[in-house]
């Protein structure tokens, strides 16, 4: 478990992460969100160790995590931009992290680099963005870390690309226990991977909550009245966070659970009646505009 407690950075007097708390638990996938310039990257790169917090602290697995072998032993950072050595292959790399983490999958990374069509005696300066990308992500699934740290990982991925390292994600959680952590500043390229989610804002967390809880607690209901006293009576029973009425038809986005909401609607007399999931940008969007803040002026555009 990586556990994150009151970390703050600043650069120049610019403070870029103020008082950021989060506990990312074991073999789940934690997407960290949030705009440009959110602190992202400066988290990650604090967990990584390659920067130390000015206050609060960082453990891994009960270690603290700066300027310790042990700890980073267990973490593999890939970089929004990821290094490799000048004029380096794919197989010098492997080479060299083989080195570096023991437990460096190799033939496991032979096989991808076949599957995915990346030639190990290619120099890797002559890679496209999204080649590199993905050579990174092979050499981060493979050193056999137990957490394995990503900036803006699918940026820069087709379509078929990303569904194959999402595979590759999910086979490696359920086979070893690994646990990736992902920043990227797009709530759709997240929506059907993590488990749990943190909205990052101006150097803070804004959110952090497990998914699967905030799909639970939060219900879309589409309905017609019969009349507008079954509305008054609707309304008067539920927490309702966000209410759109086009003609007869409402929208409503209510806290509870689904069958505690359900039960409440089949006390009022409706024409039409229907409980849809929310997508992960419609969660955000109600939690964050809750406490004031638009999330689609925030990371959706």
């Amino acid at each position: 478990m990586i556990e994150i407690s009151n970390i703050s950075k600043s650069f120049e007097g610019i403070r870029a992460v103020d008082s950021v708390s989060v506990t990312m638990k074991e073999n789940t996938l934690f997407g960290l969100i949030g705009t440009n310039g959110a602190g992202k990257s400066t988290v990650l790169r604090m967990v990584a160790g390659v920067l130390k917090a000015d206050e609060g602290t960082i453990t891994v697995d009960g270690i603290p995590v700066f300027d310790n072998a042990e700890a980073k032993k267990r973490i593999f950072f890939i970089a929004d931009e990821p290094y490799f050595f000048a004029n380096a292959n794919a197989t010098e790399m492997e080479k060299y992290f083989s080195t570096v983490y023991e437990g460096f999958l190799r033939e496991d990374f032979y096989a991808y680099l076949e599957k995915f069509g990346l030639d190990r005696k290619r120099k890797i300066n002559t890679f496209s963005k999204g080649m590199k990308k993905q050579l990174a992500l092979l050499c981060g699934i493979c050193s056999g870390t137990k957490y394995l740290l990503c900036d803006e990982t699918f940026d820069g991925l087709d379509p078929v690309m990303r569904q194959g390292i999402k595979s590759i994600f999910a086979k490696e959680m359920e086979s070893r226990g690994l646990t990736p952590v992902i920043a990227s500043h797009n709530l759709r390229e997240l929506e059907d991977i993590c488990d749990h989610v943190g909205l990052l804002h101006q150097g803070g967390v804004l959110l952090s909550k497990d998914l699967e809880d905030m799909k639970c607690n939060i219900q879309k209901i589409q309905c017609v009245f019969r009349a507008q006293e079954d509305a008054g009576k609707a309304m008067d029973g539920l927490d309702v966070i966000k209410r759109e009425e086009r003609g007869s038809l409402y929208t409503l986005t209510v806290r509870g659970g689904r069958e505690e909401v359900i039960a409440h609607f089949a006390t009022v007399d409706t024409v039409f009646f229907e409980a849809l999931p929310l997508s992960l940008e419609e969660i955000f969007i109600s939690e964050t505009e809750v406490v004031g803040y638009d999330v689609k002026k925030l990371i959706l555009g």
